[in-house]
């Protein structure tokens, strides 16, 4: 077994990237106050080809140095819009035919295996600030949220590892629509 260079991963530039076709969701930040969780959603949304990040409330936008650390430069390739309110940016979304999902543990969430996303579906994905989670306000406007099972004593991810999670689940059940 070999190591492969980077070179050897024949991955896209920026200019190309942005030409791909992009998967039918959004990521939505909401509230999020830490700039290497924000990075590490940015590297994660390129890794799964989402179609943008919105920036809502107190989460930072590039560019910064602290993000910049983490996306390494994925701010760049992945369109990105700032909401001063978390409420405008879904109301935007819902005008544009989304699903707004709140990644939350709710009395209704279902779990991550059990959705299934729908084909021709746009989906925005909500990760909320990490102590407080997704705003109840906000939660009110979803049409649904899913929820990680865990297992252990704690009751959440950090947002940057739900992120991944969620995000590498989403894509695989989309690119088998």
């Amino acid at each position: 077994m070999k190591k492969l260079l980077n070179e050897e991963l024949d991955r896209p530039n920026i200019d190309e990237f942005k030409q791909l076709k992009k998967l039918p969701y959004v990521i939505v930040l909401d509230n999020i106050r830490s700039m290497h969780n924000i990075g590490s959603v940015f590297r994660t949304s390129d890794a799964f080809l989402a179609d943008a990040v919105y920036l809502c409330g107190i989460t930072a936008t590039p560019p910064h140095k602290d993000i910049h650390k983490t996306a390494l430069g994925s701010t760049e390739s992945v369109q990105w819009k700032y909401f001063y309110e978390t409420i405008s940016a879904i109301q935007y979304l819902k005008s544009e035919g989304f699903k707004i999902i709140a990644v939350e543990q709710t009395n209704k969430s279902i779990l991550l295996k059990n959705f299934l996303p729908e084909k021709n579906e746009k989906y925005a994905l909500i990760f909320g600030h990490e102590v407080r989670g997704v705003e109840q306000a906000v939660v009110d406007l979803c049409d649904f949220a899913i929820e990680v099972p865990q297992f252990g004593t704690k009751h959440s991810l950090n947002i940057s590892v739900c992120a991944g999670i969620v995000i590498w689940e989403l894509f695989n059940k989309i690119k088998l629509l």
